[in-house]
């Protein structure tokens, strides 16, 4: 008989709803997506080299700009200074309109001023900059 009780007992559980519990979930959910700040960032576009056969320009199709790793900025075997690299590449292109600008680094080379000079050729108008290495 005692077992008969317990067996009834058994068959009485309480069940734990847990639509509340979920109800928070999707609360704190829409809390967190609500707060967080998206930052946008920015990026540079850059031709990156492909396995393609490689299509040769005539050197007077491109505007030549290299950076050494001492930090020296020389547009066409002329050295510059950073601010001036834009108006050195305005005038190229106010020459050769359809030229591409072709940034030469050193590996050795402070990375961010290889993207201040691609800033820079940007800003200036060129619509294809490319990076290379140096020969050699």
């Amino acid at each position: 008989m005692i077992e008969h009780r317990r067996r009834r007992r058994g068959g009485q559980e309480a069940e734990i709803s847990i639509t509340p519990m979920l109800d928070i979930v999707f609360i704190l959910l829409i809390f967190f997506i609500v707060t967080t700040s998206f930052a946008k960032e920015f990026g540079v576009d850059m031709n990156r080299p492909s396995n393609a056969p490689v299509k040769e320009q005539k050197r007077t199709e491109v505007i030549a700009v290299r950076i050494v790793a001492d930090g020296r900025i020389f547009v066409e075997d002329r050295a510059v200074d950073v601010g001036a690299v834009r108006a050195n590449i305005e005038s190229g292109l106010a020459r050769k309109p359809q030229a591409s600008v072709v940034v030469v680094a050193d590996r050795a080379a402070d990375a961010g001023l290889m993207v201040q000079v691609v800033d820079q050729a940007r800003v200036a108008g060129a619509a294809n900059v490319s990076l290379a290495a140096p020969a050699g």
